[in-house]
């Protein structure tokens, strides 16, 4: 089908009087639960649970037609997450060798691929046409951290959606694995007014919301309180709401308070129309559950602030922030990722805003010892153009991610799709595939730009970290091809 364009000439209006963006829908994907089992000689696949539909993440404002398997299946949710707080971050899914050589058990391991014998297998695969005009590559071995390929490997590059790597692993330095985001309800000292506070949980949902109105009835029955004047309190984000690209059914205007990502059709993923006034339709629903949960409001809710004194009467905590980087990145969420830039910000002291997260965000990845030379982070989902990263980066952090020094950036690996299974690559390996269950990787793409970076386990049980980014592609499924090629070569143990 042909591809669409993020700027239509012509068609009809949406409600913010821009051109509406085509509609395309992007094929699902098969999710099962798993565990990688990879010997030194011998790789195995173990399939822990039955699979269950993960209706597909988008990376971009392009959507592809599902695939007829999968319309046959029933929909469910993303990525499991009990919401409890793990003691600490497991250790990445990976070859026994593999966690021998970063201090997870005892042991040594073989010499890692030469890179003569990388760069017969791969520069032939890079020079594909499906590629475009500009490609680059590296691979890093993650257990010794020694690059075994590079092709470019400081050319800046628009990453589009891989850049939500870069993203939470900055989140994960500042606020660590196991934070949560609160959305709290305020009541002032006269008992009159009722402040609905968002935190900047994406993931805030009508349950989430139920719940805060039954715990915020009950103290006020327990205080005597009786009609109250409900404000909602957005303003811990600043700056322009609406992201560069402007409305798209990719991402909903970013807001520190939102119900279900500003969602309007009960999806829990992908493309789906946004509401316009994520915190007012947030604090809307909320004012409906008060009612159920007897209490009375005196007006439709305003925006405000809450009164100085206000005592908090009732607490939503988030999933930990592991679980949001898991579903950012499995999903390809963008709103999610919008809001991990903004939390690392409001940790850093910037403000929450494109800008303050631009910044916050470079600041993170260059205290971790990343090469950053180039490289631009315009927002946090990749939806931007103006973002630009190099493949160095994105491979050097995720080998990062996988060694024993920076434990708390695990869930950045472990949250990546996996070849057959899960997330945006659910779909782009086959069960006959040699690299099924073996590569996790980051897909991204937008019109003409293609990327992939991931973790690869190869023939000897080495855990390979890559990024491979192409710019000037004409056929986004041809240039997916070509980067699920390159990375099943990882798989083959090549010397």
């Amino acid at each position: 089908m042909a591809e669409p364009v993020e700027k239509p000439t012509d068609g009809p209006l949406n409600r913010w009087g821009k051109w509406k963006v085509p509609k395309y829908v992007k094929r699902g994907s098969g999710r099962v639960d798993l565990r990688l089992v990879a010997g030194s000689a011998v790789l195995g696949l173990v399939v822990a649970a039955g699979a269950v539909l993960a209706t597909g993440p988008w990376d971009s404002g392009q959507r592809k037609a599902e695939r007829d398997r999968v319309a046959a299946l029933q929909r469910a949710g993303g990525a499991h997450h009990d919401g409890t707080t793990p003691d600490g971050p497991e250790p990445a899914a990976s070859a026994p060798a593999v966690l021998r050589a970063l201090g997870a058990t005892g042991g040594t391991t073989t010499a890692p691929a030469g890179a003569s014998g990388l760069d017969a297998a791969l520069t032939p695969l890079l020079d594909a046409p499906a590629l475009g005009s500009v490609r680059t590559a590296v691979v890093v071995d993650a257990a010794t951290g020694k690059q075994l390929y590079a092709r470019g490997a400081g050319t800046p590059m628009t990453p589009a959606s891989t850049v939500k790597i870069a993203t939470a692993a900055a989140a994960l330095s500042a606020l660590g694995p196991a934070h949560r985001i609160a959305t709290t309800v305020r009541l002032s000292p006269d008992s009159r007014t009722l402040t609905l506070v968002g935190g900047g949980d994406p993931t805030l949902d009508k349950a989430a919301l139920r719940s805060l109105a039954a715990d915020t009835a009950r103290s006020l029955r327990d205080a005597g309180a009786g009609p109250v004047r409900l404000v909602y309190d957005a303003s811990r984000y600043s700056g322009p709401a609406l992201h560069p690209i402007g409305p798209n059914e990719n991402i909903a205007p970013v807001s520190a308070l939102m119900a279900d990502e500003g969602r309007l059709d009960r999806s829990d993923r992908g493309p789906a129309p946004r509401t316009d006034d994520p915190a007012g339709d947030a604090a809307r629903t909320f004012a409906d559950l008060l009612d159920d949960a007897g209490v009375a409001t005196r007006s439709a809710p305003a925006s405000g602030r809450a009164p100085a004194k206000a005592r908090t009467v009732a607490t939503h905590l988030s999933k930990p922030l592991s679980a949001l980087v898991e579903r950012a990145l499995t999903n390809s969420d963008n709103d999610i990722a919008e809001a991990l830039a903004r939390q690392t910000a409001l940790k850093d002291g910037e403000p929450a805003s494109f800008a303050g997260s631009r910044r916050a965000v470079t600041a993170r990845l260059t205290s971790l010892g990343l090469p950053l030379g180039g490289a631009r982070l315009a927002d946090g989902s990749g939806l931007d153009r103006a973002d630009k990263v190099t493949a160095g980066l994105l491979a050097r952090l995720l080998a990062l991610a996988a060694g024993p020094d920076h434990p708390e950036l695990r869930p950045v690996l472990t949250g990546l799709p996996v070849a057959g299974f899960s997330g945006t690559l659910g779909d782009r390996y086959t069960a006959t595939s040699p690299a099924t269950g073996l590569i996790r990787a980051k897909t991204g793409t937008l019109t003409g730009v293609n990327s992939l970076a991931g973790t690869a386990v190869d023939a000897q049980g080495r855990l390979l970290a890559f990024a491979f980014l192409a710019a000037g592609t004409t056929s986004a499924d041809d240039a997916e091809a070509s980067l699920d090629t390159l990375a099943t070569t990882l798989t083959q143990g090549t010397r």
